[in-house]
């Protein structure tokens, strides 16, 4: 029987409509998925308050707590057009919060990192005890004279006396007593890589034994310990003599960043390379004589075996983060040597000077006693430490942005890492991110934040002559840098 169709289903439309029938149902379903979608980013089309429970999106980036912590390369996101803070209304605002817990004062610089210019000023140029801010000018010191990709070799020469080999200090006083690891700062090298590179070297030239090992430190000169440090403070570990070489910054244990210190870092170092090599030695058959001298490595003396430190931005990065003194003071070494200097206490601190200078920063006033800020003899104005951060984070020189990530984040990292917890300061957690100083009665606070409206700013706070103990001075820095972080002063 021959199947015929209605006059209805012979009609072109019906034709059109079959077709397109799975078109429309799928725009239906699209539709119905967007609807949600656009609830959720309507608010901050339309400018309406989000829910809280929400989501962050109405937040800018940068007034966000950071989901990592993997080191910056830069400032950002920053606008050209963003804002510049009144400095009256800033002035309100930080007056009201940098106020002293008992005696003493503050004084404070806040700039506008891109153009210089002064937002606010109480006392800047008045020369101030720095603490540990004074790490700050030894950090731009180093990465200006070494570079900041450079690494510090720790050698092991053959000695003049047949058998005997010199361990030789190049600067890394962040050696590890076992094998090197690579992807560490501190024990990036190791004692027993290096004794084991030095075994295989050694039966390579026929050596039998025994084998005497020596200590060449004399990259170093003058006076291990500063004149102006406290024996209290050396006593209780704050910092030690100083060496080319030294394991764990010398420190008996890479963990225990408190109390007493090796006196001969030194030699500590040496005696465990030398147990090293025994071990790796016994089972080569080779044996090592007991006990360490020292001895100068010969000039054409042939390099055995090799380590090297992690990079100077690394170190830099560490020495920032927890305040190192003893890593501080090397670094300043080193940085004399890098131009030319002796390597020694005198050397550091003109070194630190000279750079500070040529990076056209005021030195009316600078004083430099030593590297670290242990000195009380330091003496540092608010203006010239706001201008070191300025040439950190947003100055023409390149090899500077390598100390960006030194500088510990509020709440999250460093010396910075237990603070910002309480009602008064946790506005800045997560966004202000400074170096910290600390001394009897002293504290500071430099470094650099981008406030509500995208303009970062550059900052240096500085009480001296404070009631020792007294918590209400830490938590004013804090509130005050806190302010800054969420300022929208117009």
């Amino acid at each position: 029987m021959k199947r015929t169709m209605s006059r209805a289903a012979r009609h072109p439309w019906f034709e059109i409509i079959r077709r397109q029938l799975p078109l429309a149902l799928l725009t239906i379903l699209i539709v119905a998925l967007a609807v949600p979608a656009a609830m959720l980013v309507a608010p901050a089309l339309t400018g309406q308050r989000p829910n809280p429970e929400s989501t962050e999106s109405a937040v800018p980036a940068w007034q966000q707590v950071p989901r990592d912590l993997s080191l910056p390369q830069g400032i950002s996101p920053l606008k050209d057009s963003a804002p510049v803070p009144w400095p009256d209304t800033l002035a309100a605002q930080l007056d009201a919060t940098l106020k002293t817990d008992g005696g003493g004062s503050f004084t404070g610089v806040v700039q506008d990192a891109a153009t210089g210019q002064v937002l606010f000023d109480r006392d800047g140029a008045g020369g101030r005890v720095p603490a540990s801010n004074m790490k700050l000018l030894t950090a731009a010191a180093a990465l200006r004279a070494i570079g900041p990709d450079q690494r510090f070799s720790t050698t092991v020469v053959a000695g003049a006396e047949a058998g005997s080999v010199v361990l030789t200090g190049g600067g890394d006083v962040l050696l590890g007593a076992g094998e090197s690891s690579r992807d560490a700062v501190m024990g990036h090298a190791g004692l027993a890589t290096l004794a084991g590179l030095t075994v295989k070297s050694l039966q390579e030239n026929g050596v039998k034994g025994p084998v005497q090992v020596r200590l060449d430190d004399s990259l170093f000169t003058g006076p291990a310990l500063n004149p102006t440090w406290s024996p209290d403070d050396v006593a209780a570990g704050e910092t030690a003599p100083l060496f080319p070489l030294a394991l764990n910054s010398a420190r008996y244990d890479p963990a225990v960043t408190t109390g007493p210190r090796p006196q001969d870092a030194a030699m500590a170092a040496a005696e465990a390379f030398s147990a090293q090599l025994t071990a790796a030695g016994a089972a080569a058959g080779l044996s090592v004589t007991a006990g360490v001298e020292r001895a100068k490595a010969p000039e054409s003396g042939r390099v055995l075996a090799e380590v090297q430190s992690a990079t100077l931005r690394q170190q830099v990065d560490l020495m920032l983060q927890t305040s190192d003194n003893y890593l501080a003071e090397v670094l300043g070494r080193l940085a004399a040597v890098a131009t030319g200097q002796p390597g020694s206490n005198d050397g550091a601190t003109a070194t630190v000077y000279q750079q500070v200078q040529d990076l056209g920063i005021p030195t009316d006033g600078l004083r430099v006693a030593d590297v670290s800020g242990l000195s009380l003899g330091n003496q540092v104005s608010a203006g010239q430490l706001s201008e070191i951060v300025r040439a950190i984070t947003s100055g023409t020189e390149h090899s500077l942005r390598a100390a960006i990530g030194g500088f510990p984040v509020a709440g999250l990292t460093g010396t910075l890492g237990s603070r910002y917890t309480d009602a008064s300061t946790e506005g800045g957690a997560g966004l202000v991110r400074a170096k910290t100083g600390t001394l009897n009665f002293v504290i500071a606070l430099s470094g650099y934040v981008v406030d509500a409206d995208g303009r970062l700013l550059v900052f240096s706070f500085i009480g001296n002559g404070l009631e020792p103990g007294a918590a209400g001075n830490r938590t004013a820095l804090d509130r005050t840098a806190s302010a800054l972080a969420s300022c929208g002063c117009r």
